[in-house]
């Protein structure tokens, strides 16, 4: 029974084993599927959408991670940036899931070849796509986007905004010791008793260690230019520091890293030159449940 534990439970496992259980046929590796409202949906004209929008707002998680964490409670408040973001601004919220155990850029691959099948047989003709994106994500959003212009996909064309939250562009150097997924699978009891997968290393956790997001070469890649990118990036420190900045960041992934800066000028970003804000004293899983973040992002939208 798909319970919300069993899919916690499914998506660590295909974090630290993802790429292993794929190559050995194994019916515990998790699909790729797009999802309105907890259901999957496939791309065909017979999907049932509840009055569809053009206006396609697409949340994508992180490592170990799924669709249904974007739900959460904070200070006793109920808090989804998918569904007030939607009944904001007249969009349809979908979310996606996926294997992040497998290479950021075979994910991203395959969002970009199911993104065009959606476009194609959306209800209603598709005007505008919103991709928010927490932690890795990030990259696969990246990723798929970069695909979708090299193979002149429709779906690309119509790509408005890219809002990045806690997303390790340049890498995240904790995963080295493991830290990474022993929070992540510490986090609750239905996790916790496999907290030593830790120690394994997926083709995702590889890639996520240096912000790999195409195959060949180092895997750069520069940020779009014609698609409006805004930055969330978090820290634990209650204010800036040069201490702050390269080494606590949000637990997990470094400050520097999420708002894209590179000593190098040229693997520079330049996120810190748009849009963007400092959530100050917040972990990367509060990423996804403090309101004030979804305010944000709700303003940079309404543009």
């Amino acid at each position: 029974h798909p319970s919300p534990q069993r899919i916690a439970l499914l998506s660590v496992l295909n974090g630290v084993l993802g790429d292993h259980l794929v190559a050995s046929g194994n019916p515990l590796a998790l699909p790729m599927t797009l999802r309105h409202r907890s259901d999957g949906i496939h791309a065909d004209p017979t999907t049932p959408i509840p009055a569809p929008s053009g206006h396609v707002l697409l949340l994508m998680h992180g490592l170990c991670m799924n669709d249904l964490q974007w739900r959460g409670e904070h200070e006793g408040r109920i808090v989804d940036h998918g569904e007030t973001l939607a009944a904001a601004l007249g969009a349809t919220p979908l979310y996606l899931r996926y294997n992040t155990g497998l290479h950021i850029a075979q994910n991203g691959r395959e969002l970009s070849a199911q993104l065009e099948r959606l476009v194609a047989h959306w209800p209603v003709p598709v005007e505008r796509i919103s991709l928010i994106a927490h932690s890795m994500g990030g990259l696969v959003a990246r990723s798929a986007c970069h695909h979708g212009e090299v193979d002149a996909m429709s779906w690309r064309r119509h790509v408005r905004d890219l809002v990045f939250l806690g997303v390790p562009h340049h890498g995240a150097p904790l995963e080295r010791a493991g830290s990474w997924i022993d929070q992540l699978l510490a986090r609750t009891m239905y996790t916790a008793p496999f907290a030593k997968l830790g120690q394994m290393r997926s083709a995702g956790i590889t890639d996520l260690r240096h912000g790999r997001i195409r195959e060949g070469h180092d895997g750069f890649l520069p940020m779009p230019t014609d698609i409006a990118c805004f930055t969330v990036a978090a820290t634990l420190a209650q204010r800036r520091s040069k201490l702050a900045e390269r080494l606590i960041g949000d637990g997990l992934v470094p400050l520097r890293s999420a708002l894209g800066q590179h000593d190098n000028p040229s693997r520079d970003l330049g996120l810190d030159r748009q849009p963007h804000w400092i959530s100050h004293g917040t972990g990367h899983i509060e990423l996804l449940h403090r309101p004030e973040i979804g305010e944000r992002i709700l303003g940079w939208l309404r543009r």
